[in-house]
């Protein structure tokens, strides 16, 4: 195994731990047996388990990005964007489901929850990156606005509205495993913004 292969093992552990369970209940034995990778190994890597996690975030989000910069791409609507982000949350909690026997709901903010505070580094970068996901809505609200597809408003608090409503829905889905939570999206996603429904828009 070579150490490039025993780091990215150590992260794909992290992240199918603390996202099965939680980050407190996951202890740095546990994810070396799960890497298959030594415990001195381990420490080569990283200073200690919230070194480890921080990375995890980051490695999870690098594969989120570029699904999100597709889903939001300013080729199309805003509104169809936003469709399209709702539709996609429900397709991929039940890949999720498939792979891990049940509901996870959003790995970022599962961490993010649970590490308000303490440790700092790791409540730190949960936050950077649930401001991240959340500038991809405030983008959209903010051009379907100037284009007259939404009431004339501030982009910023709807999207921070939006994304509330969005993770809500999400850690309930995980709480009760209901993916029924994630597939009405489509429709209920557009009451966060005052909307009885979805726009009627052309595209």
């Amino acid at each position: 195994m070579s150490r490039g292969d025993a780091r990215e093992r150590l992260i794909r552990a992290t992240i199918d731990l603390s996202w099965t369970s939680s980050y407190g209940a996951v202890s740095v034995d546990a994810i070396c047996e799960r890497a298959q990778v030594r415990k001195g190994s381990f420490y080569h890597f990283f200073v200690s388990k919230d070194d480890l996690v921080v990375a995890a975030l980051d490695a999870h989000w690098e594969t989120r990005r570029p699904v999100l910069d597709e889903l939001f791409s300013a080729s199309r609507p805003p509104l169809q964007r936003l469709a399209r982000y709702f539709a996609h949350i429900s397709e991929r909690q039940a890949e999720i489901r498939g792979q891990y026997g049940r509901v996870l709901g959003c790995f970022h903010n599962a961490i993010g929850s649970e590490c308000v505070q303490r440790p700092p580094a790791v409540a730190a970068k949960a936050q950077e990156i649930s401001l991240a996901l959340r500038r991809y809505l405030e983008t959209a609200l903010r051009d379907a606005q100037a284009e007259g597809a939404l009431p004339p408003g501030d982009p910023v608090a709807a999207a921070k509205s939006l994304s509330a409503f969005v993770q809500g829905a999400l850690a309930q889905a995980r709480v009760h495993d209901d993916l029924e939570l994630l597939r009405q999206l489509p429709q209920t996603g557009w009451l966060a913004l005052g909307l009885a429904g979805p726009p009627q828009q052309s595209t």
